[in-house]
């Protein structure tokens, strides 16, 4: 009888790593997520598609999870643990607690890997994860990668953990349990209309064939320059009269084509999407109206032709000021929920729960899905070409 393996992903929020990894090859069997306007979008959105499990959307906290139980609960082997895993301790927004911010659930994974023992494991985190102030931190987290069989004792701090999982690194002949790299990814490089860079780890068990390696860029900033330059992309969008760039966007045109796609725009996001609706209860697709939008000192709106700026989980303050669109008269709207989605590179079949304070959390939280597809292509390939 054959067994066929699991593919997890925790902290699932709407569901963006997901598609991700499902348009790569995998089969997101079962979602974890606490949120429930957001595992009610997964459920409506059918995903995961097909569950091999009943009910494979599990509304549930992380902590409260015993992972011994659910390895016999399980009785199949993981091939994949994908995890978005909440940003808010390492966010440049946040209170900057890293570690010792209470909403860091790093440990709850980890512990999670070392129990499951999945063949790959794919993590997700903002920037903010690798400044220098968190750094100690982050190398514990990837030691931690590396060895999830050496897990910390009853309370022992995570310095001291880290300085026995450095001596144990030294012993002589020894070799991971998982093979561990990480990069920090800009979307825009990989077909997302948005500026947007996030940190990636990829953990590979050491009984794989082959090692990961992270895609090559697609799209550039400099192959988009060009496309402008020389008239091209305003042709294809039918601009007789080209913008002025705002500031900071497209400066000092590059004339060199370097081979790759054109960043993707707002504009190419968006342009064919229909009317929005002028009132949420009148709506289709979450695309509606949404008054109010003013830009703040910093954090202006989006220019059209260029990758929109990062989508924020906020609607409100400064991040409701990020998540604005300057128009062609120079003013300035809130995108629609659908645009949003759409910078998010979900499809537009992608239906979101919840009042508008939900969906805008969701989409912002979300991985984009074309990034979560390239990083997860050869991951894919590498995880299938193991003997079984």
């Amino acid at each position: 009888m054959t067994v066929f393996p699991l593919d997890i992903n925790l902290f699932a929020g709407a569901g963006g790593l997901a598609l991700g990894l499902r348009d790569a090859g995998f089969s997101p069997d079962l979602l974890y997520e606490i949120d429930q306007h957001a595992c009610k979008t997964l459920r409506d959105n059918q995903l995961p598609a097909n569950p091999p499990i009943a009910d494979g959307v599990r509304q549930v906290d992380i902590c409260q999870v015993r992972w011994p139980d659910k390895v016999q609960e399980l009785r199949r082997p993981v091939r994949l643990l994908a995890a978005g895993v909440p940003c808010q301790p390492f966010s440049l927004a946040g209170k900057h607690l890293a570690e010792q911010d209470g909403r860091n659930l790093f440990p709850e994974l980890l512990m999670a890997i070392s129990h499951l023992d999945p063949q790959a494991v794919l993590i997700e985190n903002v920037r903010g994860l690798t400044r220098k102030s968190f750094q100690r931190y982050f190398s514990y987290i990837l030691r931690r990668l590396e060895f999830p069989s050496l897990a910390p004792t009853p309370g022992e701090c995570w310095q001291d953990h880290d300085t026995r999982l450095q001596v144990h690194k030294k012993s002589p002949g020894l070799q991971p349990d998982y093979h561990v790299t990480s990069e920090l990814l800009n979307a825009a490089d990989y077909g997302v209309p948005q500026n947007r860079s996030r940190v990636f780890i990829v953990a590979t068990r050491n009984d794989l064939p082959f090692k990961y390696r992270f895609p090559t860029p697609t799209h550039s900033r400099a192959a988009l320059q060009h496309a402008q330059h020389n008239g091209e992309y305003w042709e294809r969008h039918g601009i007789s009269h080209r913008p002025r760039p705002s500031p900071g966007q497209v400066l000092d045109f590059d004339k060199i084509d370097d081979g790759r796609a054109p960043w993707v725009t707002v504009r190419d996001a968006i342009s064919d999407l229909p009317e929005p609706a002028t009132a949420e209860h009148n709506a289709t697709m979450n695309h509606w109206r949404i008054p109010g939008a003013k830009p703040y000192p910093g954090h202006t709106g989006s220019c059209p032709d260029w990758p929109s700026k990062t989508i924020k989980a906020g609607v409100h303050g400064v991040p409701g000021g990020e998540n604005t669109l300057i128009t062609e008269r120079t003013q300035v709207r809130y995108y629609t929920l659908r645009e949003t989605a759409r910078i998010q590179t979900f499809p537009d079949s992608h239906v979101f729960s919840g009042a508008r304070l939900h969906v805008t959390r969701q989409i912002g939280n979300a991985v984009p899905c074309l990034l979560a597809k390239a990083v997860a292509e050869s991951l894919y390939k590498t995880v299938t070409s193991a003997p079984h």
